[in-house]
């Protein structure tokens, strides 16, 4: 085998906290190039870059590949390893890829100060730089604004080696991926060629599976009922054989006894012992078929509506983004059903604005569901100990919400730390218990797959209490939201917020 691929052989896997396992005879290799990995949240998709990359080893099977290997995960908490090198380095490869990611040299310094877009291209262009065999990035357009986007792909394109890409961004999975590792445990597949093609691969694969199951389901059916009906008519022959009550009659135990030497009487047996093979057989094919489990989606949103004339009013001023910069905005004002999406470049301050308005809602704590940009390890920990921690009923109401939003509550529960993207489930789950006055959220689909992002798009979009969106994903914000408040600077490169009515 070559370096330039990664080769799992029956890989099982199973974290110590968990009671079931997760993975079991994963068998596929990763060729030189970009293979995404796709899958719900929670289902894996990390354990297997982290298994490609050695920072975690199979209970069974094996995992063989490049040495140097890079996992780049979805948090930036921290600045990446090498950022001061990477920064420094005056050689012209470096030169290049720092001005194609747009980093600048006082990043490391002010790391705190960087929106989470600009610390995920720092933390991307560190990893390129090093140039490793193996490259693993989770999730790398979260925060990211389309034209940071645009440049990360191409310098993601460039890259030679083998890449793994986990990420809900379905432009960039169909233009970069040669394959499509789908993640459904205790297993995964593998299908040719990006996003969309593998869905509608897997898609004709399970409409085929349904279709096999339900006529095997149909002559497991009717080979039961033949069944049926010739065990009955072996029942009636074999009284038919029977001497007892006869008496000393020889006349009819001759003509018994000449039944059995013919046979005649016996056919009903023998064909049933032969449709019992042929109903063993018809049962084994159907238990065969694999079909997959669905699971009903969406959550319905109690009325909250408040009853208040405005659920936010604030005077015009300014708010500072590190350094000399400041964000400048005008009287702001946001009514019970207001749906407001706030948008603008990475580093703008949309995320400084949306913490600005939280502290000065006219609404109740209680009655706000407030979903922060990022969500660190340790406060991700004690969300999920905060809801084990809920009274059955509203535990169960909460799961309920978490499964309809695509994650498994059993699995989620028993995981030590929640990903990235159970998290954010969690958080609105417990939050739509509470009948919320406003949801504010700030890039709600970072973190999501796919099947979720459309899941939430039809809550919200049911919502009857206010909305507050930052996002980048226009499709999003433009089924719903009313209004749009826009951030850009002005001739003199200073940033100001622009408080539009409608939503252009």
């Amino acid at each position: 085998m070559s370096r330039a691929e990664v080769l799992f052989t029956d890989v099982e896997f199973t974290y110590e906290e968990a009671a079931t396992v997760l993975f079991a005879g994963l068998t596929f290799h990763f060729p030189e190039g970009w293979t995404g990995i796709v899958g719900a949240n929670g289902a894996g998709k990390t354990t297997i870059m982290k298994l490609a990359t050695g920072e975690l080893t199979p209970d069974k099977g094996s995992v063989v590949g490049p040495t140097k290997g890079i996992y780049c995960p979805q948090r930036t908490d921290d600045p990446p390893e090498l950022l001061a090198e990477m920064l420094e380095d005056v050689d012209g490869e470096a030169y290049e890829l720092r001005g194609r990611l747009g980093l600048e040299d006082d990043w490391l310094g002010r790391w705190e100060t960087l929106s989470h877009g600009e610390r995920k291209r720092a933390q991307i262009g560190v990893a390129l730089w090093r140039e490793p065999e193996l490259l693993a990035i989770d999730e790398p357009t979260n925060h990211i604004d389309a034209e940071a986007r645009r440049l990360l792909a191409g310098a993601l394109r460039s890259y030679r080696g083998v890449g793994l890409l986990v990420s809900h961004d379905r432009e960039l999975l169909d233009g970069l991926c040669r394959q499509c590792l789908f993640v459904e445990p205790p297993g995964a597949t593998v299908r040719p060629g990006g996003f969309t093609v593998g869905v509608e691969q897997g898609r004709v694969e399970d409409e085929t599976a349904r279709r096999q199951s339900e006529i095997a389901k149909r002559e497991a059916a009717k080979l039961e009922r033949e069944a049926i009906r010739r065990r009955e008519e072996a029942s009636r022959s074999h009284k038919r054989r029977s001497k007892r009550g006869l008496g000393k009659d020889n006349d009819a135990r001759f003509k018994r006894n000449r039944a059995r030497i013919s046979g005649k009487d016996g056919v009903s047996g023998r064909l049933l012992r032969q449709l019992d093979g042929r109903l063993e057989q018809a049962q084994t094919r159907r238990e065969q078929i694999e079909v997959k489990k669905s699971y009903d989606l969406g959550i319905w949103m109690p009325e909250g509506r408040s009853k208040r004339d405005l659920l936010l009013a604030l005077s015009a001023g300014s708010l500072p983004l590190g350094g000399d910069r400041q964000l400048h905005f005008p009287d702001l004002a946001m009514r019970p059903d207001d749906r407001i999406a706030i948008t603008g470049p990475n580093g703008g301050g949309k995320s400084t604005l949306v913490r600005h308005l939280v502290e000065r809602l006219n609404v109740p704590p209680e009655r706000v569901v407030y979903m922060p940009q990022e969500i660190d390890a340790q406060q991700s920990r004690s969300i999920l100990e905060r809801a084990r921690s809920l009274p059955r009923e509203l535990l169960g109401q909460t799961m309920t919400a978490v499964s309809r939003l695509g994650s498994r509550p059993e699995r989620l529960l028993e995981s030590a730390e929640p990903s990235p993207g159970e998290v954010r489930k969690i958080l609105l789950a417990m939050g739509i218990a509470s009948a919320p006055h406003i949801v504010v959220m700030d890039e709600p689909t970072n973190h999501l797959d796919l099947p979720s992002i459309e899941c939430l798009e039809a809550a919200l979009d049911q919502c009857p209490c206010g909305l507050l969106l930052v996002s980048h994903d226009f499709r999003f914000l433009q089924r719903l939201a009313r209004r749009r408040w826009q951030i850009e600077a002005d001739e003199e490169g200073k940033e100001r917020l622009t408080a539009g009515e409608g939503w252009g």
